[in-house]
């Protein structure tokens, strides 16, 4: 019998007690939230409040590249692309879970048409153990009749 990647998830979460088990729940909730594109949009719009003042930094007194750097790198970058990074994360997961499961349903089909390959071949060989007993006793008759 094959095994399914679904029924090993479902078998692990299930020996899962107490703080392990709240932990993995608040990870996979927060992680749902933040892996997707609403969240990166969010974020942008939280990112760009701080925008104004990163420019004024920068431009204030002469050009001075650190404050809009700073923002660019420790702001923007870490939040937004954050939440882009999971969401394709999990598009490529998804994109994975389906070729398994593809490839699952493939090896069985693959297995039941083996396996009714091989009934018709017993099946056959046994009509032609059959056979081959009545030639033999065609044969028997023959050559007592000789």
């Amino acid at each position: 019998m094959a095994v399914h990647a679904k029924d090993v998830a479902r078998e692990w979460r299930a020996t899962e007690r107490g703080v392990r088990k709240i932990n993995r729940k608040i990870g996979v909730a927060v992680t749902d939230m933040v892996a997707t594109m609403w969240c990166a949009y969010i974020f942008a719009i939280i990112a760009l409040i701080s925008l104004p003042q990163a420019l004024h930094d920068s431009f204030a007194g002469g050009f001075k590249p650190l404050p809009i750097v700073t923002w660019v790198a420790q702001t923007f970058l870490q939040l937004v692309l954050l939440s882009i990074i999971l969401y394709g994360q999990n598009l490529q997961s998804e994109k994975a879970d389906a070729r398994a499961e593809a490839t699952f349903r493939n090896t069985k089909d693959a297995e039941d048409r083996l396996a009714e390959i091989l009934t018709g071949i017993a099946a056959r060989g046994e009509e032609n153990a059959r056979m081959e007993q009545q030639n033999n006793d065609i044969l028997k008759a023959l050559e007592a009749r000789s």
